[in-house]
């Protein structure tokens, strides 16, 4: 793939986009980033009988109104395939991703990530769209066999969930491969930022420091690569604008590690409070399903789509703590996420 001489995306104006998973955290933010695009925006969020629009609900009232909002199930392949009618392009991040839920319900976590991908799959290669951005995960690679961990690492199902996105990954792929669909994987390592839930482990610790009490967690020896969300999201919508190719995995990533101790120590120091850490003994990841290391190296991203992240952690983790601090209703630090 031809290498850009500086990040830039085409114009988006007028062209009609569909995201799946809308109203999750990455989701919500793709959608406010194509809206200041100027895109028109489909958002495909799953039905609940309280019309739930999950973190949708946080953007302003007239990027709300701007979305067409399509209820429904990605198992459902009429309702996917209706959907993606009428579009230029769809960014797939609809999934299960809570990988303790995925120990509890593997087959919904599975159904809902294979056969929901599927679905898309046959509504892009119905329609004859411009470009599919299909979302993966870090968490396709399981521990680090060598680090950075670039596209051609193995890929380890340490979960349920990671097995179902490794699955979709390959679907997409052969579908890539088979129909010539033009399809671009995403990969984005550990996304952080306004809006995450509580199950992900910045918004756990962020809002245990804020309590004061004790800062209860898991292991604190694995480390992670943390990407800030509107990076994350304008490395989607780069990839959406991405000259074609018979197939492309892009990692999104730092290439910069910390471990979750030192996180925590991080957090503590940017908030000046401190607090006892408590390592749990009983852990929701079984020990050998927990991924020890990730790490990614972002050479592809940058030479590909001229994608650099431009949010330093520090700084993220203050618009995450500042976010959280105005938002701690939607918290309970004493319920153990991770």
């Amino acid at each position: 793939m031809p290498s850009p001489s500086a990040e830039r995306s085409e114009t988006w104006v007028g062209r009609s986009v569909l995201v799946t998973g809308a109203g999750g955290f990455i989701g919500s933010h793709l959608v406010e980033l194509l809206l200041d695009e100027g895109a028109d925006v489909r958002g495909f969020v799953r039905y609940t009988s309280a019309a739930g629009i999950g973190n949708l609900r946080f953007l302003r009232a007239e990027q709300l109104a701007a979305i067409e909002l399509v209820a429904g199930d990605l198992r459902d392949a009429d309702a996917v395939r209706q959907a993606v009618a009428g579009c230029d392009s769809v960014f797939h991040l609809g999934a299960l991703i809570a990988i303790p839920y995925s120990y509890v319900h593997p087959r919904e976590v599975i159904e809902t990530n294979v056969i929901g991908t599927l679905n898309v799959l046959e509504g892009v290669r119905d329609a004859g769209l411009r470009r599919l951005v299909h979302v993966s995960t870090s968490e396709v690679y399981g521990t680090a066999q060598y680090v950075p961990i670039d596209e051609r690492h193995p890929l380890q199902g340490q979960s349920p969930y990671s097995a179902s996105k490794i699955g979709a990954d390959k679907v997409a792929e052969s579908f890539a491969r088979s129909f010539d669909l033009p399809i671009i994987t995403v990969r984005p390592f550990n996304t952080f930022g306004p809006r995450q839930s509580a199950r992900a482990v910045i918004p756990t610790i962020i809002s245990q420091v804020l309590a004061g009490r004790e800062l209860k967690l898991g292991a604190l020896q694995p480390t992670r690569d943390f990407t800030f969300v509107t990076d994350t999201a304008r490395g989607m919508v780069l990839a959406a604008d991405a000259p074609p190719s018979a197939w492309e995995e892009i990692n999104l990533g730092t290439g910069q590690e910390i471990t979750i101790g030192d996180l925590a120590q991080r957090i503590m120091d940017l908030t000046g409070r401190t607090v006892p850490i408590v390592e749990q003994s009983v852990r929701l990841r079984p020990s050998a399903s927990e991924v020890q290391r990730l790490c990614s190296d972002p050479s592809r991203a940058r030479e590909a789509l001229g994608w650099e992240p431009h949010v330093a952690l520090d700084e993220g983790l203050r618009r995450t703590i500042d976010w959280i601090s105005e938002h701690r209703e939607l918290f309970q630090p004493d319920e153990y996420r991770i």
